[in-house]
């Protein structure tokens, strides 16, 4: 499809003031205009851009939030860690660098970037609108990045600066567009929204455990969750409430009534007051919590004073409905401010509390490898926050991060950028319908059930274990271990849903496995669906070809 408009990339444009932030039309009600982004962008501070410079995100925010509420504070939830955690006082110094031109700095233990053996670096992406592998490689476009481009005025972002140290918050560059992303996707309705970079989600939950909890207590998440923020918590002495849900994700009342019933003498430890969630395309169940809910569940957290950290790697992998095998595409979203519309709102862009910390990555939108993300909190968390990376992971990669500078600010611009987000949503659109066209073709669905995900790159199927004819006097967990290993004999991998336990302490009754569609081709997918087709049914001695009917 042809790009919908066109955002001036340039890396420098005057604002209509220095000083103060511009209203902007809100961005989900109106078509993004073209130039509107770089038109409004504010002129930079002196020394924004240079090395380890400290940036902040109030300088890329566009509208002015006087008059919306502040956030909570959240002193008594945070951690004797986070507490009495000072910060980096070598990197506090860099604000004098950049507060006073022409200071000639014997400070930083900064090496000179003579010797970094680098002159350049050039990538090859995609060109706006063309963004297939094949039209990447006939047509795509070289970009370069130059050791010395910002003393040569030819960018703002360089070799000499990225490749060297920087702020635990990262580059001013990027942060500066991934704030005005986060501004016009989600327009969080309080004052003081702040945005830092990461390492990536998994990072981001590790150093949140550190700072808001504390050993003994307890967060709640999905009954069915990411296995690595399970494994992440549990050695830091955490344990997750198992929080019941449906084919729509997180059951408001199940968890309301959890709380409202919390016993500390029965539990053992005191009431949770972190919810851990992945709203859109959850893993490993691939359901996406529908924009009421969420305002209901945001409730239920208001009323038991919930910190939410909502993790969303796939919040842009939504798709197209599925209308069935056979029957005719959705056609795509024919403008940037359609395409926005369809996204379900996320729990930040409800956020009045500051009780949402966001966790947003390019990992599954760029590139995994990358290692590069951010968080939207309230500025008292994005404060505790930088302090703790200032004195651990440091900066997040400056290799990473020029390159998607140089990508996303300079080349594809925002409105590049969601022309990509679009042609990935019709992308992972197709690979769903393939993985669901096959499972409709090669599943006996007397056992095996599911619901199509709208969102992700997950397919949860469910097994009618009571169906197995040695059922009850083998167990659900033997009869699982049985399944998977039968469907490797056959020459396929699925994933046991038991490894997605939110807590092994907990009965179950359900037994599920987890297929992706994210990385093998179509044929593959195909095949693939029917070897555990065919592993069903020889564990559950039907015929062949039998659809268990």
């Amino acid at each position: 499809m042809a790009p919908p408009g066109a955002i001036d990339p340039s890396p420098e444009v005057t604002a209509i003031t220095d000083t103060a932030a511009v209203s902007l039309p809100d961005f989900l009600a109106a078509p993004i205009q073209s130039n509107e982004i770089g038109q409004r962008r504010r002129k930079a501070r002196e020394g924004q851009w240079g090395i380890a410079a400290p940036s902040d995100t109030r300088d890329f925010r566009f509208k002015n939030y006087e008059g919306k509420p502040m956030a909570k504070r959240w002193d008594h939830y945070f951690s004797h860690e986070a507490r009495v955690r000072k910060g980096n006082r070598l990197k506090g110094a860099a604000k004098f660098l950049t507060s006073k031109p022409g200071i000639i700095s014997l400070g930083g233990g900064l090496p000179s970037s003579e010797y970094f053996p680098f002159e350049d670096i050039s990538i090859k992406v995609p060109a706006k609108g063309k963004f297939s592998e094949a039209e990447t490689k006939d047509s795509g476009v070289v970009i370069t990045a130059g050791k010395h481009d910002l003393a040569n005025m030819k960018s703002t972002y360089d070799i000499a600066t990225a490749f060297n140290y920087g702020q635990g918050s990262g580059s001013a560059q990027l942060l500066r567009w991934v704030t005005e992303h986060t501004e016009f996707v989600h327009s969080p309705p309080y004052q003081d929204w702040q945005c830092t970079l990461t390492i990536g989600s998994t990072s981001g939950w590790d150093m949140t455990l550190r700072l808001m909890t504390r050993p003994g207590d307890c967060i709640l998440a999905e009954e069915y969750t990411f296995s690595a923020a399970v494994e992440t918590a549990l050695p830091l002495g955490i344990r997750m409430v198992s929080v019941p849900i449906d084919a729509d994700g997180l059951i408001p009342e199940a968890m309301d009534e959890i709380l409202t019933n919390w016993d500390v003498n029965e539990k053992g430890a005191r009431k949770p007051h972190l919810l851990y969630t992945i709203p859109t395309g959850q893993n490993p169940t691939g359901a996406t919590i529908p924009g009421p809910r969420r305002r209901e569940l945001y409730k239920v957290c208001q009323k038991h004073d919930i910190f939410i950290v909502e993790d969303e790697p796939y919040f842009f992998l939504q798709m197209q409905p599925y209308t069935g095998a056979g029957a005719p595409d959705v056609p795509p979203p024919s403008s940037h401010n359609e395409f926005l519309k369809t996204l379900v709102p996320s729990f930040l862009s409800m956020d009045t509390d500051g009780r949402v910390l966001r966790m947003d990555s390019f990992s599954k939108v760029i590139a995994p490898g990358s290692r590069i993300g951010w968080l939207t909190a309230s500025e008292q968390f994005i404060h505790k926050y930088q302090q703790y990376a200032d004195v651990s992971t440091q900066n997040p990669s400056g290799i990473s991060q020029l390159v998607l500078f140089k990508l996303l600010d300079e080349h594809w611009g925002h409105d590049g950028y969601l022309d990509w987000l679009i042609h990935m949503r019709m992308e992972y659109t197709k690979r769903r319908d393939v993985i669901l066209g096959a499972c409709e073709k090669h599943l006996p669905r007397s056992i095996v059930s599911w619901n199509p995900p709208m969102a992700g790159m997950f397919h949860w199927m469910q097994v009618d274990f009571k169906q197995h004819p040695d059922y009850p006097q083998k167990s659900i967990e033997t009869i699982e271990e049985e399944i998977f290993l039968r469907v490797i004999d056959h020459g396929a991998l699925v994933m046991r849903g038991s490894w997605f336990y939110a807590s092994e302490e907990d009965a179950h009754d359900t037994l599920f496995f987890r297929a992706t569609y994210g990385a093998a081709r179509a044929d593959q997918i195909e095949e693939a669906v029917r070897r555990f087709g065919e592993a069903i049914r020889d564990e559950f001695k039907l015929a062949k070809g039998s659809d268990g009917q």
